[in-house]
């Protein structure tokens, strides 16, 4: 058989089914939003399904479906719009498969996974900035976070899928295994008869972290069509992740700096020794995993709202920007090692141990006295300098809620993901203000710098600023795509109107028709998440 074929099976019965709908209205009320709060959430009930033959048939007797996790989608891909919910949360079993993978449902939160391989000194690299994601949203969107820059997406950490269709037939996915090469389509073998799933011809964005409708490439992966795509192909019952062995210690930076150029200059140089340090393996060289980034701006509604104080951080007044690094140590550092490294970092002008190298990088670029390190086993100090981070987004979020109740109902999150590869961030950083501030806005900017990768959002005063700032985010996303980036970069579509525009924007009419003939050789009653990605079930 070609390994272009795809050879579905029946639903694996462990006994009679006892799957039940709850149509009650507290039931339906608890799945109707998810955390972007988008608006007209209905359902007319709610299954919380425990084996893959209770997804089989909880699929094949409803005619639209949409399948939900942690419901943390930020971009209506979790709200439903009439017919099934389907909620993964009883999809809890994890499975060794190895010391090097694990096999997970898809249920299973990532920080309890993280809690189970811990026990065992093992851990789940990619895990994205909320750490209480359901494995099979994750999947679903193709997930990235602060560490991307280090170990990528979702993707590449996923070794096999356990699928069912929307016939209700499961597919077997591992990675290697069914490949299409030179564009030939699928060919998916059920009860129900051969079926021909076409592929995509457009181009992905050369970028680390894009979730922007339906992976494409000449030779195709069966599981990347799945990966990343939204749960409008089929619903992800388990998913087979490699995992590492224990982390590295763990060191937090948190840098004032006077200027983004200064700061900009400071990232360049972490990601270039780090990208060193990878290539050569030096034990001791400087491994930056992650550098989040927070705006003027951002600074400011923290001091608003006495974020510094409550986490006991004090940013100088002249301070452009904050970042906040993570940098990984060598095996069996601890934190009297590591203040002894920082303490002699100046005796020697190169060379020595990872957070000595760090140092004098800082004195280099003159913040090294406004630094304040997290050492490694100081949770409690680590945590408010990521607790720091997080209340911008919360600030900002509670600002724009405060306006919806205050000012116009019409108010919402108005607000960009868009990633650009690192040599034109600059350029993107000042796109983002000059159409920011022609149109009078009000905005604050924070993210993950070490991809390219952060997020402009509007501080909105009245409903013309939230339409001006839609505005100014397909003006963006224009720019992002022009200087080689995705204005789709971690968060997925989902029902967001902008969003979709911006994918069709991204790769056109073509690619978007293409796209839904992948979507309706797979699902060709169009039952699976209607609404996400395409606005128009055709």
């Amino acid at each position: 058989m070609s390994a272009a074929w795809i050879q579905a099976r029946e639903p694996r019965r462990t006994g009679p089914s006892t799957v039940i709908v709850d149509t009650s209205p507290d039931a339906i009320a608890r799945h109707l939003e998810d955390a972007a709060h988008y608006p007209g959430g209905h359902a007319d009930g709610v299954a919380r399904p425990r084996t893959e033959a209770d997804v089989a048939s909880l699929v094949t007797s409803a005619t639209r479906v949409l399948p939900v996790g942690a419901q943390s989608s930020v971009t209506g891909g979790a709200t439903p719009s009439g017919g099934l919910v389907l909620s993964t949360e009883r999809l809890r079993s994890i499975q060794e498969s190895g010391q090097s993978r694990v096999r997970v449902e898809a249920g299973v939160p990532l920080d309890v996974l993280q809690k189970m391989l811990s026990a065992d000194g093992r851990w789940y690299a990619p895990v994205p900035t909320f750490t209480g994601a359901f494995a099979g949203g994750v999947v679903a969107t193709n997930a990235a976070g602060a560490a991307t820059f280090k170990y990528g997406p979702t993707r590449p950490w996923v070794d096999g899928l356990t699928v069912v269709l929307a016939c209700g037939c499961v597919i077997d996915v591992n990675r290697g295994e069914q490949v299409a090469r030179d564009r030939e389509p699928f060919h998916l073998r059920c009860i129900h008869g051969d079926r021909l799933v076409p592929r995509a011809t457009y181009q992905l964005p050369d970028v680390p972290k894009c979730s922007a409708g339906y992976f494409a490439a000449p030779d195709l992966d069966l599981i990347d069509l799945f990966i990343g795509s939204e749960g409008t192909l089929g619903v992800i019952v388990d998913a087979t992740f490699r995992v590492m062995a224990a982390r590295p210690p763990l060191a937090l930076a948190l840098v004032p700096v006077p200027t983004e150029r200064a700061g900009l200059a400071l990232v360049d140089d972490l990601r270039a020794a780090s990208r060193a340090t990878w290539q050569s393996g030096d034990a001791q060289g400087l491994d930056v995993a992650a550098i989040e980034h927070l705006d003027r701006r951002c600074l400011e509604v923290l001091r608003e709202d006495g974020a510094g104080a409550k986490q006991a951080i004090t940013v100088p007044d002249a301070a452009a920007l904050v970042l906040i690094v993570q940098l990984e140590l060598a095996a069996g550092t601890t934190a009297a090692r590591a203040y002894e490294d920082v303490a002699s970092a100046f005796a020697a002008a190169d060379g020595g141990p990872a957070l000595a190298r760090f140092c004098r990088l800082l004195r280099h670029h003159g913040v090294f006295d406004h630094t304040e390190l997290a050492m490694p086993g100081d949770e409690r100090r680590a945590a408010q300098f990521l607790a720091f981070r997080e209340a911008a987004p919360t600030g900002v979020n509670r600002r724009v809620g405060d306006a919806k109740r205050a000012v116009d109902p019409r108010i919402e999150k108005t607000a960009a993901d868009m990633i650009v590869p690192f040599p034109r961030f600059a350029d993107m950083m000042s796109i983002y203000r000059a159409g920011y501030e022609r149109r009078g806005l009000d905005y604050a900017i924070w993210g993950h710098i070490s991809d390219g990768n952060v997020h402009p959002n509007v501080i909105p005063r009245s409903f013309a600023d939230v339409e001006a700032g839609r505005d100014a985010i397909l003006e963006f996303g224009r720019a992002v795509t022009r200087l080689g980036g995705s204005p789709l970069a971690e968060h997925g579509v989902g029902r967001s109107a902008i969003k979709q525009a911006l994918l069709r924007q991204l790769y056109g009419d073509r690619a978007i028709d293409e796209m839904q003939a992948i979507k309706r050789a797979l699902d060709p009653d169009w039952k699976l998440s209607p609404g996400v990605l395409f606005p128009v079930e055709r």
